[in-house]
């Protein structure tokens, strides 16, 4: 069966960031929603090619306002030969008296519970869906609102920790990743808790639409640009 388009995107990431190695035990976020579903079907299919000398397995972080995986899901994934694990954490009993919850607080606990259980058991990397869109809107974000240059890395390993962090759909734009799940008809969950406040980067999203077009080539120069600095041309 040839493979879709967007895992040959992926592998082309997975190249030139040298992301998976042989011997490698992979935790993979699952959030239910199309990324890290996508994500999934991709290290299934690769785990499959002959000589693929690695293993993953995928994680879901539920707390009292983010669910369970769907049945659906669940079942999609047992197609695939992957059996998600399950992790309940309280979210909202962490939160500091006076703080607001959002986004941010959210996903930084779920992201926590990802590092802490991957080092406890062995794993040496994390692997987490942000795409390309996720990247160029953070960088749009952090030079507007914090002015520096900086944006999530394809492949970063921690200074203080036993642990890399591997992004391998950085190279597929949102809609490539929406196209692949309708096509393979991905049953995904989005969240709908009532705490959402994504109000700057969906700011971010506008301002990233207006400067590329929304052109997948533009938005993919952009990533290359980081990686082609010129200093004596920059204040």
């Amino acid at each position: 069966m040839p493979q879709p388009l967007l895992f040959r995107i992926i592998d082309k990431a997975v190249y030139d960031y040298n992301m998976i190695e042989n011997g490698d035990r992979l935790l993979v976020g699952a959030s239910g929603g199309k990324d890290s579903t996508a994500l999934i079907h991709y290290l299934a299919f690769r785990h499959r090619r002959p000589g693929a000398d690695f293993s993953f397995t995928a994680l879901h972080v539920q707390s009292e306002i983010t669910p369970p995986l769907s049945p659906e899901l669940t079942a999609l994934y047992a197609g695939w030969g992957v059996t998600p694990l399950a992790l309940d954490v309280n979210v909202l009993g962490r939160l500091k008296p006076g703080r607001k919850m959002n986004c941010y607080w959210c996903s930084t606990q779920r992201r926590t519970e990802l590092l802490d259980h991957a080092i406890k058991n062995g794993y040496n990397k994390l692997v987490l869906g942000h795409h390309l869109d996720d990247m160029l809107e953070t960088l749009l974000m952090n030079m507007i609102n914090k002015g520096e240059l900086s944006t999530m890395a394809p492949r970063m390993t921690y200074r203080d920790y036993p642990l890399t962090v591997i992004r391998p759909l950085c190279y597929a734009d949102e809609e490539s990743i929406i196209a692949h799940g309708k096509e393979q008809g991905y049953m995904s969950g989005t969240c709908t808790c009532g705490y959402q406040d994504k109000s700057a980067r969906k700011e971010a999203r506008r301002k990233l639409e207006q400067l590329t077009d929304g052109d997948v080539q533009k938005k993919k120069r952009l990533l290359a640009a980081l990686k082609n600095i010129y200093p004596e041309y920059l204040p």
